[in-house]
């Protein structure tokens, strides 16, 4: 309560009294998106929509907030384009002589829609698709789609798009990213090669995290009361699964085709238990499954499956967070905790290795910046997680050093190192400090060392590329999950690398980016792995 005449003056509190913490008043001001952020994204796509000087005398007038349409609004719209990077479509409005583009998800290029607006941001609006008018038959197929919850689950956004095309889009998604983040001069960007495909594009997926909120405040309220009703079945409010498009909201999924038999096998007995204990759950909570192979498997039978296509009865799903699980890559088995990360598609890991290790030992037809340079015999595995492409890569090396600022990551690859017999003389992993993070491999002969780069989605920084630089391995290969986090990093690293100080008797060498790639880890999605490789020439 304010201490307030009619007048509007504010008395002082007594001194008697002690005196209330001031709320912080909110400032009303805008913040830009996070750099690299999926806001940040589809905000620089916007503006190339509207033409950057557009955008910009928007925002000079006060008015790249100011919408031309109304919430609930409805709309009939062509489709400019299709955001890559995010799978949703642009379509550029027009009202009072004023550009403004609308975003809807599941809607293609030169398709007349009709839409709903639902949200507003700068220079944008979000719509619900309510309508394809007019699809577009080249694009546009909906005898593919393999899931009946496609186009209301948010989690897939091209099961409409044959796969060739998926692909396509998937390319497209790396070169924008590098002509939009990665301030390398575009003669300098070699030209994206075309996407590598997943060997499975439905049930592949070996992790599933479907959602549920907790019950209603109603209900606990009369819990606490003693006089709730008695639940029998799955309530009305309990939905387990996904996010529905454009929204928090949860929708019920039973099944989810690109998931793994084994995860949807298990995912009925899990709602189940879910639906039978739900008065029992105080908030919503985020479920865990994962396919593995069974622990008593024998390495001898599992080494037939190298693809990851064993048999059901070869697999089982986990569902604690901290139980154990099991992998077949290739011929080499992987153990880790459920909790922690490993990748979510094991048919399209040989396809990501071997790609690697073709890129660290280029055939010789291939198309290389550097020729008759001494084959590398050493290789760093920087952000080596479980030591994928340690133990995938350790034959073609004398020496494999794993490096991870995470303990335990450590010791799962020194677990999986053991399980795959290999010598811990010729592959070690060591948790290396962040400031330090290259000093455990100061012996290694740097024109004969590949490092692999595989971080987590926000990149690496700029330490640790200063410590890559001084280091100066003679290939890099940086795999991303984020491949406009990436395109900055590399952008990065080739203008230090040019700026860098030669030694005095040295000839000057720099980094050149030789190759980009994007590789298909989820089908059905917008997402993309990228994979660039760097020589130092």
């Amino acid at each position: 309560m304010k201490l307030e005449d009619e007048a509007g003056y504010q008395h002082p509190p007594s001194p008697s009294k002690k005196q209330p913490k001031q709320k912080k008043q909110r400032k009303n001001t805008r913040h830009a998106p996070e750099p690299y952020s999926h806001d940040d994204i589809l905000s620089r796509e916007v503006s190339a929509l509207l033409g950057q000087e557009y955008a910009d005398a928007a925002k000079a007038q006060d008015l790249d907030y100011a919408p031309p349409f109304d919430l609930t609004q409805h709309l009939d719209l062509t489709v400019s384009a299709i955001s890559p990077s995010t799978g949703e479509s642009l379509s550029l409005a027009t009202s009072n002589n004023r550009k403004w583009v609308i975003v809807t998800p599941l809607s293609l290029p030169g398709e007349r829609i009709r839409v709903r607006i639902y949200r507003h941001s700068r220079l944008h609006s979000h719509a619900d698709l309510l309508e394809v008018i007019q699809p577009n038959p080249e694009w546009r197929d909906m005898s593919l789609v393999q899931c009946k919850y496609f186009g209301t689950c948010a989690g897939c956004q091209y099961q409409m798009l044959p796969y060739e095309k998926q692909l396509d889009l998937k390319r497209q998604t790396v070169v924008e990213a590098y002509k939009h983040y990665s301030s390398i001069p575009p003669d300098l960007v070699p030209s994206i090669r075309p996407t590598i495909g997943s060997p499975l594009q439905y049930g592949y997926r070996t992790k599933l995290t479907p959602h549920f909120q907790r019950p209603p405040f109603a209900f606990q309220k009369a819990q606490k009361r003693g006089d709730a009703p008695v639940i029998d079945g799955k309530p009305d409010w309990l939905n387990i699964g996904f996010h529905k498009v454009g929204t928090r909201h949860i929708l019920d999924i039973e099944e989810c085709p690109i998931a793994t038999p084994v995860i949807n096998k298990a995912l009925g007995p899990v709602r189940d238990n879910i639906i039978a204990n739900i008065a029992k759950f105080k908030n919503g909570a985020t479920l865990l499954l994962r396919d593995s192979l069974r622990p008593d498997a024998s390495a001898e039978i599992n080494k037939s499956v190298g693809n990851g296509a064993a048999e059901d009865d070869e697999h089982v799903c986990i569902t604690d967070q901290k139980g154990s699980v099991r992998e077949r890559v290739g011929d080499k088995l992987f153990q880790y905790t459920a909790g922690t990360f490993f990748q979510n598609n094991n048919s399209a890991l040989i396809p990501l290795t071997d790609y690697v290790r073709n890129a660290i030992f280029p055939p010789a037809d291939a198309k290389c910046v550097v020729t008759g340079q001494d084959k590398p015999t050493h290789l760093v595995d920087a952000y080596c997680g479980s030591g994928l492409f340690s133990i995938m890569l350790a034959p073609h090396f004398a020496r494999v050093a794993g490096i991870e600022l995470s303990a335990e990551s450590i010791r799962a690859a020194q677990r999986n190192a053991e399980l795959n017999a290999l010598n811990a003389q010729k592959v070690s992993f060591m948790a290396g400090d962040a400031a330090n993070i290259f000093d455990t491999v100061q012996d290694f002969p740097r024109d004969r060392t590949a490092l692999v780069i595989d971080p987590p989605r926000k990149g690496t920084d700029e330490r640790f590329i200063d410590q890559m630089l001084a280091f100066g391995a003679g290939t890099v290969v940086y795999v991303s999950c984020n491949v406009h986090t990436q395109a900055r990093d590399v952008g990065m690293i080739l203008k230090k690398s040019a700026e860098k100080p030669g030694q005095a008797g040295v000839v000057d060498r720099k980094y050149v980016l030789e190759s980009l790639s994007g590789l298909d880890l989820f089908p059905q999605t917008a997402h993309v792995e990228a994979i660039a490789v760097l020589r130092l020439v």
